[in-house]
């Protein structure tokens, strides 16, 4: 497919095994279309990357930025990495997670799977995702917990959450979970989803 990732044309190869395999989803979309421009440089991580699309667009915006993109689904990293390549994003880094949502500390490394082992002190400037909410609240809020607590003083994070999955629930309890040093907020809504706001 050719899509429009924040004005960059892409041509991606996408897969019916992983999340919206036909198209670029909505919510992705709206996520794409809301989050304000991005650092120029620094550590960037894709929460849930699917076949790339949110990776893409950090990585073509900001070309100076290591571009992490993780995911649980072999397949969703195979496309990430591949759709990198097409795409001229030499900086894009993919990291399979195991189902607690925290990277494997031994990852797959083939032609086709070029898995990295991320260091354990990585903190990112910024966390983009249209996380996995169908997975099931206690699944998510783990998720989310293994991965918001790593960005860096000064960093933000932006989650695109359906309305009627939560979202307006979801943002006190990361309010409570993160603690004060965090600031959580809704930044935006459009076609029934809420941009979630992290700031560190």
């Amino acid at each position: 497919m050719t899509v429009d990732l924040r004005g960059h044309r892409a041509e991606v190869t996408t897969s019916h095994g992983v999340f919206s395999g036909s198209r670029l989803d909505l919510g992705t979309s709206v996520l794409l279309r809301q989050a304000p421009e991005p650092p120029e440089a620094g550590a960037f991580l894709d929460l849930g990357c699917g076949w790339g699309p949110v990776a893409l667009a950090m990585a073509l915006d900001s070309p100076g930025a290591d571009v992490w993109a993780v995911d649980v689904n072999e397949r969703a990293l195979e496309l990430t990495a591949a759709n990198a390549r097409a795409n001229g994003c030499g900086r894009v880094h993919v990291a399979q997670t195991g189902q607690d949502g925290r990277p494997l500390a031994e990852q797959p490394h083939t032609a086709a799977l070029p898995c990295e082992a991320m260091p354990e002190d990585l903190a990112f400037d910024l966390i983009w995702s249209n996380p996995p909410i169908r997975i099931g609240k206690e699944a998510l809020h783990t998720l989310l917990m293994a991965w918001l607590p790593r960005l860096k003083e000064g960093g933000a994070a932006y989650l695109v959450v359906q309305r009627n999955l939560g979202a307006d629930s979801l943002i006190p309890w990361l309010e409570q979970a993160l603690g004060d040093a965090f600031t959580v907020g809704k930044m935006a809504s459009s076609k029934g989803f809420r941009i979630i706001e992290v700031l560190r």
